[in-house]
């Protein structure tokens, strides 16, 4: 029987813990340690926060344990999508709201994605270099992901990072997007509320009508007012946004000068007006619904096509494919098709 010391882990008070367990059984040891992240999220530690959000980055094969363990521990934190082209100003603008969130007295997470390197799959996390302000807050945490690739604007794990969060208790939680101008959309399905932030002389007005923006707005934002043409980017977005009279709640359109923290605080009371909204009026459930529906999309989508490529490349399947691709036999939607027929032995008929 073997014995493995345990030194007081990520700083939690302890004079020192000895864990006794056989050597041949380390799942106890990961399972032990593990456990002890999930104590820490109750606890409210933030590096048991870091460390859970790395391991669901990275895709360990045992962070849904402490998913599971997450999702009986959320606390319906308010779910803040900040979106919009790059070049507005939002990293600038949650800088700024974390002050007035602060100033209120709440605590807040920031999860800000990054565009990642097609090459390296890298990210220079450049939103931490705006984000100035309260570093050494404790109930402020900021958390850079690289989207590594995944569209949408979003991180391939934001949903499950959402929950850690929320389990860790945040009362607001400011999900910033990629900002990679008309893919940015997927942050409706994970936020109660959705903050599009625009500029003014970039086209924005334009962008808008492409992207499909002011569909998925709840509060819009035109930043950097002080620029000469900002009320004709507000009438322009209010026009726009006039032509819908369905409206359950209308978006409203509100100036900042987020440098200099103007316009913020009333940026403020509509999100959180927004949020009251939803709640009277029985819209708040819906929404949460409707993050659970994303992340099991997510999850089956992202776990189908690991777990048929992996088969594929292990039994040469893959191979043979592209070959047969590169030979011009056959075509790529065909090849998918027989890949799931083969690998997860569908009997159901794939529509062609």
């Amino acid at each position: 029987m073997g014995y493995i010391a345990v030194a007081r882990p990520w700083g939690w008070p302890c004079d020192g813990l000895r864990l006794k367990m056989s050597i041949g059984n380390p799942d106890g040891m990961v399972l032990y340690l593990h456990n002890q992240i999930i104590q820490g999220l109750r606890d409210r530690k933030r590096a048991a926060l870091a460390r859970a959000v790395t391991l669901v980055e990275n895709g360990s094969e045992h962070a849904g344990h402490i998913l599971e363990e997450a999702y009986k521990l959320r606390g319906r934190g308010k779910v803040i999508g900040i979106t919009g082209s790059p070049g507005v100003g939002k990293s600038t603008l949650v800088d700024s709201l974390i002050g007035a969130i602060r100033e209120r007295g709440h605590s807040v997470g920031v999860i800000a994605v990054d565009p990642s390197s097609p090459f390296t799959g890298g990210a220079i996390l450049g939103d931490r270099v705006r984000v100035r302000s309260r570093t050494t807050d404790d109930e402020v945490f900021f958390r850079s992901l690289a989207s590594r690739g995944y569209l949408g604007g979003l991180s391939r794990h934001t949903g499950d990072i959402i929950t850690l969060f929320d389990a860790f208790g945040f009362d607001y939680i400011l999900v910033e997007t990629v900002g990679a101008g008309q893919s940015e959309v997927d942050i409706m399905r994970y936020a109660h509320s959705v903050l599009v932030v625009m500029a003014p002389g970039l086209g924005d007005d334009i962008q808008a009508i492409k992207a499909g923006i002011l569909e998925i707005g709840d509060v819009f934002c035109v930043n950097k007012a002080d620029h000469p043409d900002a009320d004709r980017a507000v009438a322009v977005l209010e026009a726009m946004l006039g032509l819908n009279r369905e409206w359950q709640w209308k978006p409203p359109v509100l100036k900042t000068v987020a440098s200099q923290g103007k316009g913020v605080v009333e940026l403020l009371d509509k999100i959180d007006e927004h949020s009251e909204f939803l709640k009277q009026n029985g819209l708040l459930e819906e929404r949460i619904a409707r993050s659970y529906i994303a992340a099991l999309e997510d999850n089956i989508r992202r776990d189908t096509v690991d777990y048929i490529l992996a088969k594929a490349r292990a039994d040469g399947s893959l191979d043979g494919a592209l070959k047969q691709l590169s030979e011009g036999k056959t075509y790529p939607a065909a090849v998918a098709k027989d890949l799931i027929r083969q690998h997860l032995c569908l009997e159901a008929k794939i529509d062609e």
